[in-house]
């Protein structure tokens, strides 16, 4: 098991329509144009425009983009006024992603059918903050730049073998 969070609990991100952060995986043998071959997991993105949303994705070949395993999470305040914890455990054979110590979302390998299970080799963690694109939209009028990501911390954990 491999939990991966973030922040005094968490990442605090920016609000704004525009902005797209993401707190995201990729394959170690990536080599700029095997995606998704290589495997993508999108511990959390979050877009400005919609302030009470992060989504938890997972791509690989045959459900990437639009077509990934995706799990919404939607609360109830606007997740950028305060920091929040995110985070996966991720298997052999299954991923399950993580808000503030609550389980919202989970990929087994049986979930991606005939499709391969590309979560099986070394990842490596990026943490990005972009503007603009076709999953943030346009950037708002009254979206205020600069624009910063605060990060506390990032762990890794992994299980001790018995």
């Amino acid at each position: 098991v491999v939990q991966i969070e973030g922040s005094r609990g968490g990442r605090k991100v920016p609000s704004g329509a525009g902005l797209w952060l993401g707190f995201w995986m990729l394959g170690a043998d990536f080599d700029g144009k095997n995606w998704p071959e290589c495997g993508e997991i999108d511990i959390m993105e979050y877009v400005g425009r919609e302030p009470d949303l992060i989504m938890g994705t997972a791509h690989g070949p045959g459900y990437s983009g639009a077509l990934g395993f995706s799990k919404w999470n939607r609360q109830k305040y606007n997740i950028a006024d305060e920091f929040h914890t995110y985070a996966i455990e991720w298997q052999a054979d299954q991923i399950d992603w993580f808000y503030d110590g609550v389980k919202y979302h989970t990929l087994t390998r049986a979930d991606v059918g005939d499709r391969k299970w590309v979560f099986d080799h070394p990842f490596f963690i990026i943490v990005n903050l972009a503007v603009g694109g076709q999953l943030a939209g346009m950037i708002g009028l009254n979206t205020a730049f600069p624009a910063q990501l605060q990060v506390d911390y990032v762990r890794v954990f992994q299980a001790s073998t018995p």
